[in-house]
């Protein structure tokens, strides 16, 4: 059912666009049989829309990867530098909810450590929805903010560096063999905001795959029946994003990048001072419109690193 549906979405998508593209020219056609400045304006508009469209539905048919269709978990952590990097963790929480909310897919908090005096230590969000893991798989690395600290009383330009991991939601599709004897598990009791919120019982779980040194958490739910369930979803997600990077040497590469929050291994720079700027050192896309990109607007980013790393697949075939 999810690839027929998948398939009536392209489907679909195709008939729309074809169908704008024939009201579009019609248009064009009364613009300039009248000489209407304003009809051409309109015509130009939807020609660029359909441009845009079309870019994102060629490159959504790209999405071929065994699990590129499936749900994805996105864990972030901060970097050395305390409450910079904290803070710098939880604005990329925020951006990648946004991103993720733009796109209509459910955003699920898995798993939140909360910073020393703002921010976050560390989260892991779920994202729900059809090729969440093709679109999101491109921002695993890390990420390395510019600005004016907020935190500094002298009003000193600060640097942070804080890591994205994307990985996919196994599903029923894709078998994981995981032995118990293999598989430490602690309970511990969750943080939260305090009174009625506090967890009073140790529902929290903590897996660790001992062969492997992997470790996840789940504490978003009263239940530790639940969190227990969900956290054994992400070490198979876990597991089995390890074998991708095993089997491909372009993703082994990039999880090897990913060995030092800092400086030299960062993917993408975000400069709020002395000027506007973000841009990907990958694909060397930017924007001054920082605002919009930290609001979500990350799809012109993830197309040039999906596209780039398509050409890259095709070219090594």
């Amino acid at each position: 059912m999810r690839e027929r549906n998948r398939l009536d979405k392209a489907m679909n998508d195709v008939i729309s666009m074809q169908t704008d593209l024939d009201d579009a020219i019609e248009l064009a056609q009364m613009a300039e049989e009248e000489v209407d400045e304003e009809l051409d304006k309109e015509v130009s508009q939807a020609v660029d829309d359909l441009v845009k469209r079309a870019r994102t539905a060629e490159l959504e048919a790209l999405l071929s990867g065994e699990a590129d269709a499936n749900d994805a978990f996105v864990e972030i952590h901060a970097g050395a530098g305390g409450t910079e990097s904290q803070d710098w963790a939880s604005m990329l929480q925020r951006m990648y909810a946004r991103w993720a909310q733009s796109r209509g897919y459910k955003v699920e908090l898995i798993e939140e450590q909360g910073g020393d005096e703002a921010g976050i230590k560390s989260c892991t969000m779920l994202f729900k929805g059809e090729n969440a893991f093709g679109w999101a798989k491109t921002e695993s690395g890390v990420h390395r903010l510019v600005r004016i600290s907020p935190f500094d009383s002298s009003a000193r330009r600060h640097t942070s560096f804080a890591s994205v991991w994307v990985y996919p939601l196994v599903d029923d599709t894709i078998d994981i063999a995981i032995e118990d004897k293999d598989v430490r598990t602690d309970t511990y009791r969750a943080s939260g905001a305090g009174g009625q919120h506090i967890n009073k019982t140790d529902s929290a779980i903590r897996l660790t795959h001992l062969p492997t040194g992997i470790v996840v958490q789940c504490q978003n739910d009263r239940s530790q029946h639940k969190n227990r369930a969900t956290a054994w979803d992400m070490l198979r997600a876990r597991l089995y994003e390890r074998e991708l990077e095993i089997r491909e040497a372009d993703a082994q590469a990039q999880a090897d990048s990913k060995s030092e929050i800092g400086w030299g291994h960062q993917i993408r720079s975000y400069v709020l001072q002395p000027y506007q700027m973000v841009k990907d050192l990958r694909t060397n896309v930017e924007t001054s419109n920082t605002g919009a990109v930290l609001d979500g607007d990350l799809d012109a980013f993830m197309a040039a690193a999906l596209s780039q790393r398509v050409g890259a697949e095709e070219a090594k075939e």
